[in-house]
């Protein structure tokens, strides 16, 4: 019983950062280019409560989320965050995403920024 409360938590935090979470308000600023995206990645970690990832600038993602390994790949294309993951063996639909800035943190919105939003922290 207590892991399936786990594994659904756990569930439901990866999602917010695979952007479908709840939408978290700041002040935020849209970043523009893959230039401006990788400025803010490299050599640093993105986080969340059970949450580790790096992000590449070659276009992998790796990490961990909740006991799972995460894989990916992403690119920048037409302004947004596009990428493909696993998370476990659980296949994650391809997603565009908008990133913004804000203080220490990234927000990812899913859906070309039309969806859910998720605040990753940069470590």
């Amino acid at each position: 019983m207590l892991w399936t409360h786990l594994l659904m938590a756990g569930t439901i935090l990866l999602s917010a950062l695979l952007g479908t979470g709840l939408r978290a308000d700041s002040a935020f600023d849209r970043v523009e280019n893959r230039e401006g995206f990788v400025a803010q990645i490299t050599g640093r970690e993105l986080t969340y409560p059970g949450i580790r990832l790096q992000v590449s600038d070659a276009g992998r993602i790796d990490g961990r989320a909740f006991g799972r390994q995460v894989t990916g790949d992403w690119r920048w294309q037409d302004g947004y965050f596009c990428r493909t993951m696993f998370w476990g063996r659980k296949e994650l639909a391809y997603n565009c995403q908008l990133v913004e800035k804000g203080a220490g943190a990234l927000r990812f919105t899913s859906d070309r920024g039309t969806g859910d939003s998720a605040v990753l922290r940069l470590r």
